[in-house]
């Protein structure tokens, strides 16, 4: 198994490896507070050129966020705690997929930590 180097933390997130594999110790980097109240992030992986991005995201307990959508495929994996939006509620192991397009509000009662992946709509 090929590892690279411990690489320092900064705020710059990887890229696509050409080779091997990355590890990046999350617990050392900081949380940036997020655009609302009660939610922080961490970007992982940045794509520029595709625009697919990979965050931990995480909700303190009672955060609420307003409705929106994004332009790209949203994928989460929630890790601890818990969230819900306008559809469903979620806990540790869950995953959830949703269209661009999808209108939604994240909360938390109790906070919450999970993996979010951003893919870009592949129109054909």
């Amino acid at each position: 198994m090929t590892q690279k180097a411990h690489l320092p933390l900064t705020r710059t997130a990887l890229t696509r490896a050409a080779s091997g594999s990355t590890r990046i110790p999350t617990r050392e980097i900081e949380w940036q507070a997020g655009d609302t109240p009660g939610f922080r992030t961490k970007l992982l992986f940045e794509d520029k050129t595709t625009g697919e991005t990979t965050w931990l995201m995480r909700f303190d307990p009672g955060a609420h966020g307003t409705s929106h959508a994004h332009d790209q495929f949203e994928e989460i994996l929630v890790l601890e705690g818990s969230f819900y939006d306008d559809e469903h509620s979620y806990l540790p192991g869950d995953y959830c997929l949703r269209a661009p397009g999808t209108m939604h509000a994240a909360s938390s009662k109790d906070g919450c930590t999970m993996l979010v992946v951003y893919r870009p709509a592949r129109v054909a």
